[in-house]
């Protein structure tokens, strides 16, 4: 018996370069910057002072007032995102396949937000002022749980929590989930609120972030004076299908899901391994599941973020796994337009590819001025353009060494 075939059938999408779909590749292509000065905390306590964050939100258009109280921002984004990929899918779920659509869905470091606000409210008035909403409002696994409950999906609901690699191995174990025949639908990705002042302050203390103070300069991916990443928020949610459960019921279909690769760095709890190689085998494992050689592979959202480590080893871990074909490749860091979404980003990525798959045009990496000797390949600089892709890859690498790479394909029956 072959491998199940798995379809994306839809998409959907609340980021710093826009809450709809439309939006947000219109503004992706456009090279739309949606890093601005930081609002959502204090700029005047931290280094750091711009932020990819979200605007013009309401979580009234998709639960009610009473519902988006007893839940954290990354939770609602999720819920919001998640209505927004079924709606695309017309994909409906009742009695009949209720328990064989699941929802797989990750965050990086769930309710922070409502952690610190709950705590302060402890440490000022006592545990019996602690809302009794704190813990189910703080665990990551709670954006996959309220999406089942808001769509009542019974499937398999899990979270995956891998730091910066947690929307990608999200979609790539909910791809897993369909091709081995226990599920026929999957509502999967990341989603992530992180610009609170705890993170704000231990991703500054740690020196991740960039101190560039000017939105235009401050996340750039693989330019020579790159100084770290600029902190973003947002929920980037697909849904998979079986390719024969889609055709069935006349589903469109952007892409088709082909591979995925895991791996990890066993080497350092933030910084990556040495040439990248932790990132070069989660590549060559994704292309090998997907039945592909690398110069099958025509374009790459590389995980590039803006960090000098992260884009010169991811840079040393596509040429190690393409060799002379790396300089064919079209690479772009959509990062550098939405800022990092940490476990959402490879969530909202994921979509950028399928549509860069579907579109045939590949997204600009934007601030792109000083070219960096130790960075050398094709990343689009500023400009997006027109290519036909027919297989494209989507990669995010996380703290504590996760790497995860996921492979689409151009749909043919």
């Amino acid at each position: 018996m072959g491998k199940r075939r798995v379809v994306v059938t839809g998409l959907g999408i609340i980021s710093p370069v826009g809450n709809t779909l439309a939006e947000a590749w219109a503004n992706i292509l456009s090279g739309y910057n949606g890093v601005k000065p930081l609002t959502r905390v204090n700029a005047d306590d931290y280094p750091a002072k711009v932020a990819g964050e979200i605007t013009d939100f309401n979580p009234e258009q998709y639960m009610d007032k009473k519902d988006a109280r007893k839940m954290d921002r990354f939770t609602q984004y999720a819920v919001a995102a998640a209505q927004m990929a079924v709606e695309d899918a017309n994909l409906t779920i009742n009695e009949s396949n209720a328990d064989r659509v699941g929802v797989w869905i990750g965050s990086g470091i769930g309710g922070m937000e409502t952690f610190e606000k709950q705590f302060q409210t402890f440490m000022k008035r006592g545990y019996r002022r602690v809302s009794p909403f704190f813990v189910p409002m703080m665990i990551p696994d709670m954006a996959a749980g309220q999406v089942s409950i808001f769509l009542g999906a019974k499937g398999v609901n899990s979270c995956t929590v891998t730091a910066c690699a947690t929307g990608t191995n999200s979609i790539g174990d909910a791809f897993k989930v369909i091709q081995r025949g226990d599920a026929d639908a999957m509502i999967t990705g990341g989603s992530e609120a992180p610009i609170t002042q705890m993170s704000m302050a231990g991703f500054s203390a740690n020196t991740a972030l960039s101190t560039n103070p000017d939105p235009n300069q401050a996340s750039r991916p693989f330019d020579a004076n790159r100084d770290g990443f600029v902190m973003g928020e947002g929920a980037g949610l697909l849904v998979l299908e079986e390719l024969e459960h889609a055709q069935k019921r006349g589903a469109k279909i952007y892409a088709e899901i082909v591979g995925y690769g895991a791996t990890g760095d066993a080497h350092h709890i933030t910084a990556p391994a040495p040439g990248g190689e932790g990132g070069a085998r989660a590549m060559n494992l994704a292309i090998e599941d997907g039945g592909l050689k690398p110069e099958e592979i025509d374009y790459i959202n590389a995980h590039g973020t803006s960090t000098p480590y992260n884009d010169k080893f991811e840079t040393m871990a596509i040429k190690q796994v393409f060799g002379d074909h790396a300089q064919n490749l079209s690479i772009s860091s959509t990062k550098s337009m939405t800022g990092h979404l940490l476990g959402a980003a490879g969530g909202v990525e994921a979509i950028f590819t399928v549509l860069a798959i579907q579109k045939s045009m590949v997204p600009p990496t934007i601030h792109y001025e000083t070219p960096d000797a130790e960075c050398d390949l094709d990343y689009t600089p500023n400009e997006s353009k027109k290519r036909e892709i027919n297989a494209a890859i989507s990669n995010s690498l996380g703290f504590g060494g996760h790497n995860a790479t996921i492979v689409f394909r151009k749909f043919k029956a």
